[in-house]
């Protein structure tokens, strides 16, 4: 299919409108002193426990190969950013004006909704009978051709149910719909992360728009196919691609989440919502902006890729904040649940995304947790609390230190926020063993003058600032802590 490409009278009024485990926290410490108790009214369950200190579950596999299917209720089209919009107004459009590439970019993502939107995916049945089955989801493309101006929608259909897929190994097999188009699987298999290369008579199309079906995973097993093509929501999502990269978007991403993050605080400190790891103190108090920020984008980093490529793989979730804003990584589901931009898991409410709920009740977090955990400033308050908890069951040692230095000592909540309070108590103790005192810690140096294999703890000495490897006592706990040492300084 070939849409001509008509430009629209009111879009120079909305071009900047898209610019403009967590499961596994708190704590349980190994080192000599005993927890201490939470403070409240109630006793915690006992999943509750069992989710706050439990570190032997495996670890998250990346967000871009493994994806679940999104909850039907998050499956809903971008929310309106009014705020952007607003200031949108305000700009004066001058006659003649050309707009810069990530202006274009946006242009031509509104413009793919439109072309979408009318869009009928294509559903094929195998068998008849009760042997009838949904051969796989069918997933449609809006793509640019900048040599003709024109747009054409590209249908792919992807296996179903979802194939486990890793960069690097076996390609993702698919069928092609739509005849003369040449297509490649670039990466993920899921909502959040699908995306294909297209080609067409020798011309590389850009990729601006993406149409996918979400289905009702109750229907599917019980493999009503009908009803589940009948009931599904197409949501139209664009994930990060290439053709989106631009560095006014990665920036517009920076000020983005530190913006968010601010009023997520802000709103703590109306609240006088109350610290537990620090009586006396409020929530607002306990947690800067620039390291809750960290998370939404560690998170989000690929690991493989954050080994490969370092900032370049940051700038990509970087970039997809500045573009899609509210909108993004909404539709982001780990294989083990985990939900929207700060991956918090609710285990049929009694996860840790319950336990913020029920532990800072001044904070206000959303009680409805498909709502709650996609909304980045209800999220981040969600995580601020967590991270509050996560401390108040820490080493007081490790309390004492963390007021003097939330930044570099936010490896330890954010140690928890990944992997549990067991891992924080490990990570203490390699610590000791590697005799690196809590106030001795320090930002990574930029050019250290000694060179060892990080994952590191970084030593402030007479001769300056040294990094020390940490040994295995968690591979990918130690990386999602090197990933934290990095991504802050963008923040900074």
């Amino acid at each position: 299919m070939t849409i001509r490409f008509m430009p629209q009278a009111a879009r120079s009024l909305i071009v900047l409108a898209l610019l403009l485990c967590a499961g596994c926290v708190t704590t349980r410490d190994n080192s000599e002193e005993p927890d201490p108790e939470f403070v409240g009214q109630d006793s915690l369950t006992s999943e509750e426990k069992e989710s706050l200190t439990n570190d032997s579950q495996p670890a998250k596999e990346d967000a871009t190969t493994e994806e679940e299917e999104p909850p039907l209720s998050v499956a809903d089209s971008e929310a309106p950013n009014t705020a952007a919009a607003d200031k949108l107004k305000e700009e004066i459009v001058v006659t003649g004006y050309i707009p810069q590439r990530y202006q274009m970019i946006s242009n031509h993502v509104t413009d793919a909704k439109a072309v979408l939107r009318d869009v009928e995916l294509k559903y094929a049945f195998t068998g008849q009978g009760r042997s009838e089955q949904l051969r796989g989801r069918p997933v449609a493309f809006a793509l640019w051709s900048e040599a003709k101006e024109v747009w054409i929608i590209a249908h792919i259909e992807i296996p179903r149910p979802p194939v486990k897929w890793r960069p690097g190994g076996k390609p993702m097999s698919f069928r092609v719909l739509t005849p003369g188009i040449d297509a490649q699987h670039i990466k993920g298999t899921g909502a959040e992360r699908l995306m294909f290369a297209f080609s067409k008579d020798g011309e590389q199309l850009k990729v601006y728009g993406r149409k996918f079906p979400v289905f009702d995973n109750k229907l599917i097993k019980k493999k009503q196919w009908r009803a589940v093509v009948e009931t599904a929501r197409p949501i139209i999502y664009l994930p990060f691609t290439q053709d989106t990269l631009d560095p006014q978007l990665v920036s517009g991403g920076k000020e983005y989440l530190l913006s968010t993050a601010l009023k997520a605080i802000d709103e703590l400190r109306q609240a006088s919502a109350p610290s537990m790891a620090f009586p006396g103190k409020l929530l607002a108090d306990i947690v800067p902006a620039e390291v809750i920020t960290t998370l939404a984008v560690i998170e989000q980093t690929d690991d493989g890729e954050f080994i490969q490529k370092k900032q370049a793989a940051v700038d990509e979730v970087l970039n997809h904040y500045g573009l899609k804003r509210d909108e993004a990584f909404r539709y982001s589901v780990s294989k083990a649940d985990a939900l929207g931009p700060m991956q918090f898991t609710n285990r049929r409410g009694n996860g840790t995304y319950a336990l913020v709920v029920r532990r800072c009740p001044l904070a206000n977090i959303d009680a409805n947790f498909e709502r709650g955990a996609t909304n980045l400033q209800n999220a981040m308050k969600a995580a601020i609390c967590l991270f509050d908890l996560a401390l108040s069951k820490m080493h007081a040692d490790i309390r004492g230190a963390y007021q003097g230095n939330m930044q570099v000592l936010g490896i330890f909540p954010v140690a928890a926020y990944n992997g549990g309070g067991r891992n924080v108590g490990k990570l203490y103790k390699v610590m000791k063993k590697l005799k690196v005192k809590l106030e001795e810690l320090s930002r990574p140096a930029d050019e250290p003058q000694v060179k060892v294999t990080c994952p590191c703890l970084w030593k402030a000495t007479a001769a300056g600032i040294i990094p020390i490897a940490i040994p295995r006592y968690n591979r990918e706990n130690r990386g999602y802590i090197e990933k934290y040492q990095s991504i802050l300084k963008v923040f900074e």
